[in-house]
């Protein structure tokens, strides 16, 4: 059962309260790299370019430990970066920006009664008003080009209550479940989001309509699916949207999502996907109409399947894949002004360059590569492209590529900040494997490094299992911190990664516990020839299949280790195949479910849980785990700590009852970075440095 949420009055600006955050002008106490400077940094959004192309709109959010929470405003530039003006000093946040009316004025989310809206105001901040009142918020919009219409990402009632069925027990709190799905991520699965395309007259948003009206399929696809779902066409007559058009059991096994040509004019709906059996995601129309481009993967139940840009001719439906030749997997993609080809974003050799593929012949350039990753790519019509660009010592900063491939910064939120600092330095390091390759491996040494000491040392083991470790920079994982704090850290590029081809980043599915875990070993043993680590005190850290790597390395690695912590891990995969949510995961990666006796792959899989090691534990492990994880149950962890505990294992555990497979809230994120080091400092650190 399904219901509207909608309501379609405008509402005026409400009288905003609270304290602002805003740490531009934090100074570090000293040239050390902490936990606060760390909590201290802006956080750039991507950079969106002006219609007329002279202008970038972006944000930057500031974290508060004291209010625990954060708080985004928005800023406007030249394209050179002159004239960088802040346009909203607000106490909540302005977010998912957007310039409308040529220029003119801005649109943007931001709560009316704690529900977001969208709102509108001048190009210099004033006149700020909210246009929109959809019942119970959004989350996110898209205006069509030619902005009489907008879609609005609302949300409707999915499943039935209690009170709908026994309407005499109103005070009943039990769910009744009947089939799969019906948690996800970190909720309990009451509501689904639905696109509503609305009117606009350039004051007020209206007559919202819900084009999956009765439909029990989700649009954006949760749990992280946003406004990227979407795409108007050039005219403004058709939008499309993403969706995986199952639901119960049937969407817990599947991948398969499709995009929806919607017609305004007919109001039919069109899936322009069918028979493409993967995920289908990131629409993209060509300013021409000519083309469609969107990312798809070629197998149901794959999640981690190679992101093929495809492109669909509007006019005959054609579709074509322009990565048939390339061998890498695609994080986004960018049309060019031109329409002749796209920039995009993919992993390759351990960084994330920027890329051009020509549409007609299907040649790849790269645009930009540097030890660094790329994000958020914005072309631009002098053949340029403005991006986000980070590393694993900085966070993310504006940038223009010229079309020469010169780099400039054109934003500097935190340079102050880092030139206070005596940051650690990054080194590449080939490490030979036990099946004859060489595996991409990031070593993070501390400040003032020096080679005739020693230093203790962590191995950073990815989760995902198959996100990349490039030049990534995080602000709970964050490498340049554990570097700063006395450790050499190892971050090898282990198989199951992508950046390095197909076969590599294939190698990992249904072989947890097997070369990827040689990979680690190898890249442990090969720093240990280093006279300036100290092989008597390495520690082994992660989280999701990091904290799987790190419970199995407890139980087989062989005297390597002297500590190890583990978020989030995987701890008996036998219980994990019955907790967790996706159930194509866990069908792809483990082979199967555990019963099937002759399915060979399952069983290996099954063999290899870290819970059958636990009697060959013998080291101090430091455990922490959110209680909102559905996807990992905080009870793995539970399971972890308990076993260490029975063995006589010194062994601690950090649980946070209102976090989910993530630490997000500011005050939660600098206790989880206290306790680690402290635990770390412990076990690891040589007592004359403690």
């Amino acid at each position: 059962m399904i219901s509207s949420l909608i309501a379609t009055s405008c509402t005026s600006p409400e009288k905003e309260e609270g304290k602002i955050i805003d740490n531009s002008d934090f100074k570090p106490q000293d040239k050390n790299y902490t936990v606060d400077v760390l909590e201290a940094f802006g956080r750039v959004s991507a950079p969106i370019i002006s219609p007329d192309g002279s202008k970038v709109l972006y944000g930057v959010s500031y974290e508060s430990v004291e209010e625990n929470k954060s708080n985004l405003d928005l800023y406007v530039m030249n394209t050179d970066g002159s004239e960088n003006q802040r346009i909203t000093k607000t106490p909540k946040s302005e977010s998912g920006a957007v310039w409308i009316e040529g220029g003119k004025k801005i649109a943007f989310m931001s709560p009316v009664e704690d529900k977001m809206q969208v709102w509108t105001m001048n190009a210099d901040g004033s006149d700020r008003k909210a246009v929109s009142n959809v019942e119970g918020g959004i989350n996110g919009f898209l205006f069509s080009p030619d902005e009489k219409h907008v879609v609005l990402i609302g949300s409707v009632k999915y499943t039935q209550t209690a009170q709908d069925i026994y309407p005499d027990l109103p005070l009943a709190t039990g769910r009744i479940i009947d089939d799969l799905m019906y948690k996800h991520w970190d909720e309990w699965v009451t509501e689904i989001p639905h696109p509503l395309v609305a009117e606009f007259d350039g004051s007020a948003i209206s007559n919202p309509v819900d084009i999956m009206q009765d439909e029990p399929f989700e649009a954006p696809m949760k749990p992280f699916g946003g406004i990227e779902s979407f795409a108007w066409s050039p005219d403004g007559t058709k939008l499309i949207y993403v969706s995986r058009k199952k639901s119960g059991m049937e969407y817990a096994l599947s991948t398969n999502s499709d995009l929806y040509l919607y017609d305004l004019t007919a109001k039919t709906t069109t899936n322009i996907t069918e028979g493409m059996m993967g995920y289908d995601t990131n629409p993209v129309y060509s300013s021409d109409g000519k083309y469609v481009a969107w990312l798809s993967m070629e197998r149901d139940g794959y999640e981690s399947d190679k992101n093929r840009i495809f492109i669909m001719d509007c006019a005959t439906g054609e579709r074509t894949d322009l990565t048939s030749d390339w061998d890498y997997t695609v994080d986004a993609i960018s049309w060019a002004p031109d329409c002749k080809s796209i920039y995009f974003v993919a992993p390759k050799g351990g960084v994330v360059p920027v890329f051009n593929i020509d549409i007609a012949d299907k040649t790849v350039k790269v645009i930009a590569e540097d030890v660094c990753d790329f994000e958020g790519i914005a072309p631009m019509a002098d053949g340029g492209v403005l991006a986000l660009r980070h590393s694993i010592i900085s966070p993310n900063e504006i940038v223009k590529i010229d079309k020469e491939g010169k780099l400039s910064q054109l934003t500097n939120v935190n340079t102050e900040i880092l030139s206070a600092l005596v940051m650690p330095t990054v080194e590449k390091r080939m490490v030979p494997t036990t099946d004859g390759k060489e595996m991409t491996t990031w070593v993070v040494y501390p400040p003032n490094f020096d080679p005739s000491k020693k230093y203790p040392a962590l191995l950073y083991c990815q989760g995902g299992p198959q996100s990349a470790v490039s030049q990534f920079f995080s602000y709970r994982w964050n490498l340049a911190l554990m570097a700063a704090h006395g450790y050499i850290v190892i971050a090898p590029n282990r198989r199951g990664l992508p950046g390095f081809g197909t076969e590599w980043n294939e190698q990992i599915s249904k072989d947890y516990g097997g070369q990827n875990m040689k990979d680690y070993l190898s890249a442990v043993d090969d720093m240990k020839k280093e006279a300036y680590v100290d092989a008597d005190h390495i520690g082994a850290v992660g989280a999701s299949y990091g904290g799987f790597s790190v419970y199995w390395l407890a139980g087989n690695h062989e005297g390597r280790f002297a500590a190890f912590i583990a978020h989030a891990g995987i701890f008996n995969t036998d219980a994990q195949y019955l907790e967790t949510e996706e159930m194509w995961f866990a069908n792809w990666d483990l082979g199967g479910p555990f019963w099937e006796k002759d399915n060979a792959a399952a069983q290996r899989s099954f063999a290899n849980s870290p819970h059958r090691f636990v009697d060959k534990w013998d080291t101090p492990i430091l455990v922490t785990h959110g209680e909102y994880d559905f996807r990992i149950l905080a009870s793995q962890g539970q399971m972890a700590f308990n076993a260490a505990k029975l063995r006589g294992i010194p062994a601690e555990m950090l649980i946070f009852p209102d976090e989910n497979h993530w630490i997000l809230k500011p005050q939660n994120a600098v206790l989880w970075q206290r306790v680690f080091f402290r635990w770390l400092d412990k076990w690891l650190m040589p007592q004359e440095e403690k």
